[in-house]
């Protein structure tokens, strides 16, 4: 066997092990979103991308160009997108709602049941 031949695998493993999307923390020169992977999604914000976790059942799908998080099951405390700002969401348990503030989920009512239809969330005291 030619020294060749065994530098190819060697060659290919490194090559490979490069190919790896982006982790958070990493810098970007874009704007939008990838899927790290089936429970997480990264935003690409002020240069630097950030994890968004997809807790609900969907969790991070990619399907004709764009990119669906689903959020459904997020947690106050979670991460959320510059395009969710300010709107609101029901808690996984339904007794609360969760707003994103400055980029993170805060829960922000205490309900005895939330219900949510399109954007509009109700919170029945």
């Amino acid at each position: 066997m030619n020294r060749f031949s065994l530098l190819l695998p060697l060659v290919g493993f490194f090559f490979l092990s490069g190919c790896g999307g982006p982790d958070a923390g990493d810098s970007c020169e874009t704007s939008g979103y990838v899927c790290r992977d089936e429970k997480q999604a990264l935003e690409c914000r002020q240069g630097v991308w950030r994890a968004l976790p997809c807790r609900g059942s969907l969790g991070c799908q990619e399907a004709s160009g764009s990119i669906r998080c689903d959020t459904t099951a997020n947690v106050a405390g979670d991460n959320c997108a510059l395009s969710a700002e300010g709107r609101g969401l029901c808690r996984a348990d339904g007794l609360a709602t969760l707003e994103c503030r400055m980029g993170v989920l805060v829960e922000t009512e205490s309900c005895l049941a939330c219900s949510q239809s399109g954007s509009q969330v109700v919170c029945q005291k």
